[in-house]
């Protein structure tokens, strides 16, 4: 791929590799696929966004025909796996200086392939000033967009779809960046727009807004001023200048107006009386950082006083802040920071956007897609073709941030259905799903960042074991390693880069990465050989349980689900085990768990609950394929049924590790109601549901089940056994639908990833049980256990 935009088409690739530090089609990607595009010019800044699909190879399982062969042979899988290309919908985001614009232009016209554009929306001075230019290079009419307009639609956008996009900065601070959770209502709010001037506009609702005070003195002015003062011509160079100046060298303080005599006014001596106040009385020369920081200081103090007003003015107390003058950079949010909190005694909030400089871009491109309702779906970003917020520490990472001085990239995939919250959360607006803020504790930080990048040949070896035909499967594999590498190495410098920094988000990061390059499901065949030995000792397992007691069989039953959730391929400890005693089996699995009591011990209450009515319908989140599912999983929910309970037991819509999926589990449990009649009766009368959560991640987010979108298809339909009516996919009803109708009073949330990494403090409005096995030696110590210790959690909502 790098190969083709290295060569370029032409003079103008060739121009255009010359003057950046990415090969051109990793800027401009899937441009052959391209079917709608935007533009946002300003003074100093170009931002292109662009709609394409996007193939992408996905695993597809499907029950063997067993017409006339013994179905239970030993050397039979349980299911087929196939290889298949589904087509995806992907936003594109670039943004880069306006000096490279023709030769960017020049790049996209000749990498355009069938295009069905005829038109380019364009917002932005610079959509009058190179209007032409668009025309004649890309041949496409260009249709104007109203600035304020695309500003709105695209602070909208991003703060509705993208989590953590909002953040607080704190200078003194640990973590310097907070991040604000996604709340379900984000209006009213007053934006700030610092371009070269400032626009100042209050938010109502999604179409209602206006346009109510600005400024002269913006960017603008401090670049110009700032080239003025310093010669200096770049505005990251200047920035970066500031961040090096002691401003008091050049400003006149209180201190130097009033000396001591400043404590007896109540001020602080070091509050600035006069920007540049020393440079009229001082007989020497000042430094080029002094002047930049003095500078900055002024224009950001301006704009601050500035928007306080309007906020008080307007009652608002949320005030986001974009345009290229933020850009991201420590010094300015500090400086607008300590303004805004100095000038509304700190009742008012200045909120900073990750992807500030994409919003007049998105909004045009929002503008010209009306017709195929964007609205309608959601987004995700894609943080495997994302720059990036940037470091809080330019020292650290000299490349990336001249690499984002001259072009950042955001890419969002689209998501199959609309975010919602699950029902049963307590109050979804205080709801966060992930136990532990790795930007905030960097003790935690540094060793989760370190397991991932210890895991990565693993990663990387069963990336190419899942493709043994594929010719490319090494080279694609070594792309993925890069690529997940570089990830993790910019996390350790900037931990903020996309956001709050998780495990989850580490997860989902190694998925995208793996997507990016064609490895859909890299366990497939792992999960397929372990349903089938888990599918053999099935009816075993069942006769031994029902031989039991009822007292005895509940306890069984736990350490049943305990057990399977030891087989989870992306824990060090179990792999190791995995790969060196094929004949680990589930027995071992139950030798190898904490006696009770366990490191967390609600069983006593859990018992108690059990001799009491039954549930009206409990959920229940699966985990790992294979033993956990089929021999820890389908027992607990069998017994559920039998007393009088029924199950939506919900599954991953795509692969992540060993995690069952969605289809996966259609074909294990067809397997079983042949095995067994309680599961049958129960599906035939749908009383067992089974449904997709819409994650394809190892752990879990309540808040919004999402998956990405694919292009229509027909019905996921397994074959079912003989003498058993066929299951089919109950794609047309979303899970949190099904979870109110079915009134669902007990949530069951199974394995490390979901009920400990995420959820684990996660307040419900029924009764849960968050359950795992603990199979990492450092989480294990952490919450004061060991390997292999038990996390039993039954909680009972406050009446």
């Amino acid at each position: 791929m790098a190969e083709r935009g290295a060569s370029g088409s032409g003079s103008s690739g060739d121009s255009l590799d010359k003057s950046i530090t990415l090969p051109p089609d990793e800027i401009f990607r899937n441009l052959e696929n391209a079917k709608r595009f935007a533009i946002d010019i300003g003074g100093s800044l170009t931002k292109l966004a662009y709609y394409s699909t996007v193939q992408h190879k996905v695993a597809r399982v499907r029950s063997f025909d067993y017409s006339g062969k013994d179905a239970e042979q030993d050397h039979e899988p349980p299911y087929e796996i196939s290889v298949q290309e589904e087509v995806t919908a992907r936003l594109h985001f670039v943004k880069f200086e306006n000096t490279y614009i023709e030769a960017c232009l020049d790049f996209i016209k000749d990498h355009l392939v069938n295009t069905e554009t005829k038109v380019i929306q364009a917002t932005g001075g610079g959509a009058y000033k190179f209007k032409d230019l668009i025309e004649e290079k890309l041949r496409l009419r260009v249709d104007k967009e109203d600035v304020m307009t695309c500003l709105i639609k695209g602070c909208n956008f991003v703060l509705k779809n993208i989590p953590h996009e909002a953040f607080v900065y704190q200078k003194d601070s640990d973590p310097e960046f907070k991040f604000q959770t996604n709340h379900p209502n984000i209006f009213p709010y007053l934006l700030v727009n610092i371009g070269s001037g400032v626009s100042i506009v209050k938010v109502e609702t999604e179409d209602r807004f206006e346009w109510i005070g600005g400024s002269s003195i913006g960017g603008g002015t401090f670049w110009g001023l700032g080239a003025l003062l310093t010669k200096t011509k770049k505005f990251d160079e200047l920035l970066h200048l500031a961040s090096k100046g002691q401003h008091a060298n050049v400003d006149m303080l209180v201190q130097d107006v009033y000396g001591g005599a400043h404590q007896t006014l109540g001020l602080s001596g070091n509050l600035i009386a006069s920007s540049f106040g020393k440079s009229a009385t001082a007989d020497r020369e000042f430094s080029k950082e002094d002047m930049a920081k003095s500078l900055l200081h002024m224009i950001s103090n301006d704009i601050g006083q500035l928007a306080c007003l309007y906020a008080k003015l307007h009652c608002l107390d949320r005030v986001y802040f974009g345009g290229f003058f933020i850009r991201g950079h420590p010094v300015t949010m500090r400086t607008i920071t300590y303004s805004i909190n100095f000038f509304s005694k700190g009742e008012v909030q200045a909120l900073f956007l990750r992807h500030e400089g994409y919003l007049g871009a998105i909004g045009a491109f929002l503008k010209g897609a009306e017709q195929d309702n964007p609205n309608q779906y959601s987004w995700g970003e894609n943080y495997a073709g994302s720059s990036g917020l940037m470091s809080s520490s330019p020292e650290l990472c000299p490349t990336q941030r001249a690499r984002s001085g001259t072009f950042d990239l955001l890419e969002m995939d689209r998501l199959e259905r609309p975010l919602v919250n699950l029902p049963l959360l307590l109050d979804p607006s205080s709801y966060v799903p992930d136990t532990v803020d790795l930007t905030d504790d960097a003790l935690a930080r540094k060793y989760w960042l370190t397991c991932f990048e210890e895991a990565l040949d693993g990663v990387v070896k069963r990336a190419v074991a899942s493709q043994p035909g594929s010719v490319d499967a090494a080279e694609r594999a070594e792309k993925f390693r890069q690529k997940y590498w570089s990830k993790l190495q910019t996390l350790r410098h900037q931990p903020f880069a996309y956001g709050t920094l998780t495990v989850r988000s580490l997860l989902d990061t190694r998925e995208h990465c793996l997507n990016e390059f064609n490895f859909p499901d890299p366990y497939s065949k792992v999960k397929q050989k372990e349903n089938g030995v888990a599918l053999k000792c099935f009816p075993r397992v069942i006769r031994c349980l029902d031989a039991l007691g009822w007292e005895e069989r509940q306890l069984a039953l736990v350490k049943g689900l305990l057990a399977g959730n030891v087989f989870d391929w992306g824990a060090k400890a179990v792999s190791d085990v995995l790969e060196s005693d094929p004949q680990f089996g589930f027995e071992e699995a139950k030798m190898k768990l904490q006696e009770r009591p366990w490191l967390v011990d609600s069983y006593s209450k859990w018992l108690q609950r059990l001799k009491g009515p039954p549930h009206k319908c409990a959920l229940i989140f699966a985990d790992n394929s294979g033993i956990d599912v089929i021999l820890g999983v389908f027992p607990f929910v069998r017994e559920l049924l039998s007393r009088g309970t029924e199950v939506i037991l919900a599954c991953n819509s795509g692969p992540a590790l060993n995690d069952v999926t969605y289809c996966e589990s259609l074909i294990v449990a067809e397997r079983i109601a042949a095995m067994d009649p309680v599961v049958h009766s129960a599906l035939r009368e749908e009383r067992l549901l089974l449904m997709q959560t819409g994650s394809s991640s190892p752990c879990l987010d309540l808040r919004y089940p999402k998956t990405p979108a694919r292009t229509p298809g027909p019905p996921v339909r397994v074959r079912a056994a003989e003498g058993h009516s066929p299951l089919v996919g109950r794609l047309d009803k979303g899970l949190a639908v099904l979870v109110r109708e079915r009134g669902a009073d007990l949530v069951v949330i199974e394995g490390m990833g979901r009920a400990v990494h995420t959820n684990y403090y996660a307040a419900l409005r029924c009764e849960s049980l968050k359950l795992a096995v603990i199979k990492n030696s450092w989480l294990a110590e952490r919450l004061g256990g060991r390997l292999f210790s038990v996390i039993f959690k039954y909680e009972v909502p406050a009446e």
